[in-house]
């Protein structure tokens, strides 16, 4: 392995290692956790891979010289494409590859913590990791906390039934509930219940927070629109499109994060339900992944003359879109969504009408919450190689329109609570400042075990 490039030294109590998981819906919203823990006066180091750096820039910016990353060259592995680091390139499949490629730091982590003068007094890693990071965390003899970036209640149903889950992922939830800690991307009011039962049932410890919906990480006033990749149309363009349209909560908006592609057939679909529905809409296109599955080569083919026909009616975005930015625009009024938990929770802080098409992982579970609990949410279809009826789709569409929808209310009444939970003296506000003070007091333990150590000698 060549060598690790580190820039920092360890501080007083309050420094702490993050080890997050290298994909969107995991890394981004850890980075928002750890910029909440840099507000409230904790000193971190971050580790990720060569081609993972740039998501460390917003903190960097905002939080240096108390952040630091520690920069590992990614470790090969068989199954993994050469110079693939980021689950966005791959089918959900191949994260176990991911996560056991990532493990072979395992001993150079430990390396470098014994090399430090002042080394970390906490490991903060994501949930996916936790079959090495809470191994690695006993090893070193300190605390691990695991980040939750799935919903609770996806986690209370995986924990409750582990013969449910294949072998991989069963080792890392039961391991997360041998940590000192798991903190969520969620809020008491819409999942406090299932918070308190993971707590009294599964977790060895009292540590369970939710400090959800995460605020973005914010550099100046275009920082929301640089938290991604490339794009076939700039953000400017985009706003300024949605700024044109004049019917408030008019815009559908059709997305399905940076791990799914649509098929041909499914293409179609979604297409033909937008020109036959003609409502005014932005659709955010996949690029194909590096390494599809079986029979997925015709991924994210946009139909022939579509973007033509539609011209004027609405943008197809290749690529990066600026999602929250879009979501908050007094424009857009629903989200043909995956129901992946990190855009629910963007749609819930813009209170925009979530249509629901769950395709794997805890999508199941978050449309049952919001469609069947709350009533936030449409049930669109399910399945990750479904086919919708255009017809019916088109119809939802329009339908999604009407200001006066029983779900669009309630998704407005769900933003006041969420925006309330986030905010000074909220919930996750609090829970956030115990989360800190957790990891705060892990350093001070430490501080005072090597001053009795040293008086001893």
């Amino acid at each position: 392995m060549s060598e690790v490039k580190y820039s920092g030294t360890g501080a007083g109590g309050g420094h702490i290692c993050i080890i997050p998981f290298p994909a969107c819906g995991h890394i981004l919203p850890l980075m928002d956790l750890t910029h909440q823990l840099l507000l409230r006066g904790l000193t971190v180091t971050i580790m990720v891979t060569p081609k993972n750096h740039s998501y460390l820039n917003p903190l960097l910016v905002l939080h240096s010289p108390n952040v630091k990353p520690l920069v590992f060259p990614f470790p090969s592995h068989p199954s993994l494409p050469h110079g693939v680091e980021q689950m966005q390139d791959l089918p959900i499949s191949f994260l176990p590859h991911i996560v056991n490629a990532l493990g072979k730091l395992y001993h150079p982590l430990v390396q470098w913590f014994r090399a430090q003068q002042s080394p970390p007094v906490a490991i903060l890693s994501d949930i996916v990791l936790s079959s090495w990071t809470v191994n690695l965390a006993s090893h070193l003899n300190i605390p691990n906390i695991c980040f939750v970036p799935f919903n609770v209640a996806a986690v209370y149903f995986w924990i409750s039934t582990p013969s449910f889950l294949l072998p991989f992922y069963r080792e890392a939830f039961t391991m997360s509930m041998q940590s000192q800690g798991l903190v969520f991307n969620s809020f008491k009011e819409l999942e406090g219940t299932k918070l308190g039962l993971i707590k009294e049932k599964f977790a060895k410890h009292y540590r369970v927070w939710g400090v959800g919906p995460l605020p973005p990480v914010k550099v100046g006033d275009e920082g929301l629109n640089k938290r991604g990749g490339a794009t076939s149309i700039p953000p400017d363009q985009v706003i300024s499109w949605l700024d044109s349209c004049k019917v408030d909560k008019s815009v559908v908006y059709i997305g399905f994060g940076t791990q799914i592609t649509l098929t041909k057939h499914q293409m179609k679909a979604v297409a033909s339900a937008l020109e036959e529905s003609g409502v005014s809409f932005i659709w955010a296109v996949k690029e194909p992944m590096e390494r599809a599955e079986d029979g997925d080569d015709d991924q994210s083919l946009i139909p022939h003359g579509f973007e033509d026909r539609v011209k004027g009616q609405g943008l197809v975005i290749k690529g990066w879109v600026p999602q929250l930015t879009i979501l908050k625009h007094r424009a857009v009024g629903s989200y043909f969504t995956h129901c992946g938990w990190n855009s629910a929770l963007e749609a819930i802080v813009a209170g925009v009408l979530l249509l629901a098409w769950p395709m794997q992982a805890d999508h199941f579970q978050i449309t049952r919450l919001l469609a069947d609990e709350v009533g936030a949410a449409i049930r669109v279809c399910k399945g990750l190689r479904s086919v919708p009826d255009a017809t019916i789709l088109a119809r939802i569409f329009v339908e999604s329109t009407n200001v006066g929808q029983p779900q669009r209310v309630r998704a407005m009444e769900l933003q006041k609570t969420a925006l309330n939970a986030i905010k000074e003296g909220g919930s996750s506000y609090q829970a956030l400042d115990k989360v800190a003070e957790e990891l705060t007091s892990f350093g001070c333990n430490r501080t005072e075990m090597m001053k009795t150590i040293r008086s001893s000698l």
